[in-house]
């Protein structure tokens, strides 16, 4: 699906910049209008002021723009309905992030579906760029739980953001897995902030919003109804660089979040199953497409290995030793004679690929190693 970058803001007063991010949070409480409308508005208006105020025939040759979403939007009480917003949040003490605020995630903010708001609680911070999502049934097996939650668990210790959706089973393992050693994680509600669901996960929710954030594009009271769970889930997807499916049937909640991360342009990731287990069929089917089949954590490190975002370093010395683990030891000393190719480095090291790719993940976030084209890598070495 074709990206929209985000219009840059009309220049003018602070007053001016204020009443368009207005404009702009009023889209998210139209329920007929979604992200790519709203894109669209921005393109063919210039602002989201400059959109309400067109007439309806004007708006109706947007392309996602309905006859009758025009028709609502021109009869809907902006100023009330922010006005009764404002003060719900304020009184929540929710966060609202706006479509085109520099905070909105940049990942999501690609997605050619973006929700005009997000209602938070919690934090985003930079290095949520670099997550990965985990789903997959509600009614998981023991097993599926376990394996959730080691992925998470592994993977948020290598400093990667673990997003899901709070729901029962496979959400809840992985969500639960990335706060075990102390990692962040991000949780996507199909419902308010103030409607948690289940309600059983409202501890949990809280403890995902002290080590990350609970979020949804759903304004506050927004009821936990079954259409917005596979609406609320290309967001999921959208705050990720790739999806994994940990037990799934055919038609699951995960598998449209999968198809929401072929669509925009992210690694998809499934465990395979029981060949005769109806929990199992939509990850194998997946891995019959072409999805990247996972064993462990390190299956998928290494294909998200070109996407992880650059982290600069204050010093490029090598810290001593003991700050590295021996497989970095190993690719750190390796890579002293010059760049070299992950494939080569694999060879040379004598270690599983996994173990290189981790290495190298680890060297990156220390900043003694950057990557060039190619899958080629380097050592940081001070001048």
């Amino acid at each position: 699906m074709k990206r929209v970058p985000p219009p840059q803001r009309a220049a003018g007063s602070p007053a001016g910049e204020e009443a368009e991010r207005d404009a702009r949070w009023a889209f998210g409480l139209l329920p007929q209008l979604g992200g790519v409308a709203l894109q669209g508005l921005l393109t063919a208006f210039g602002s989201a002021e400059k959109a309400w105020e067109a007439l309806a025939p004007a708006l109706q040759a947007v392309p996602g723009v309905s006859t009758g979403m025009a028709q609502a939007m021109r009869r809907f009480p902006r100023a009330r309905a922010l006005r009764e917003d404002k003060a719900r949040v304020a009184r929540a003490g929710v966060r609202v992030i706006v479509w085109g605020d520099a905070d909105y995630p940049p990942r999501l903010r690609e997605i050619a579906s973006a929700p005009p708001i997000l209602y938070l609680r919690g934090t985003l911070e930079p290095g949520d760029a670099a997550a990965v999502a985990i789903v997959g049934a509600r009614h998981a097996t023991a097993y599926g739980e376990s394996v959730a939650r080691e992925l998470a668990v592994e993977l948020s210790r290598r400093g990667l953001t673990i997003v899901s959706g709070l729901a029962r089973g496979i959400d809840a393992a992985a969500h639960r897995g990335a706060l075990e050693p102390g990692g962040r994680t991000l949780a996507v509600l199909g419902s308010g902030l103030d409607e948690i669901y289940p309600p059983e996960h409202r501890d949990l929710a809280g403890e995902v919003a002290g080590h990350g954030a609970v979020l949804s594009e759903f304004p506050l009271g927004t009821a936990p109804l079954r259409l917005h769970f596979p609406r609320r889930n290309r967001i999921i997807s959208g705050l990720s660089m790739g999806v994994i499916v940990v037990e799934a049937g055919v038609g699951s909640g995960a598998l449209i979040t999968a198809h929401h991360a072929l669509e925009q342009g992210r690694e998809v990731f499934a465990v395979p199953g029981r060949v005769h287990a109806r929990y199992s069929e939509g990850c194998n089917r997946l891995i019959k497409a072409g999805a990247k089949l996972v064993e462990t954590w390190e299956d998928v490190l290494s294909e998200l290995i070109p996407q992880l975002p650059r982290r600069s370093s204050r010093s490029k010395a090598a810290p001593p030793p003991p700050l590295l683990t021996a497989a970095e030891e190993r690719v750190f000393d390796i890579l002293a004679e010059g760049p070299l190719h992950i494939d080569a480095l694999i060879v040379r090291a004598d270690l599983p690929g996994g173990r290189v790719a981790s290495a190298l993940v680890g060297l990156e976030m220390k900043g003694l190693v950057r990557q060039l084209r190619g899958k080629v890598f380097e050592r940081r070495d001070s001048s």
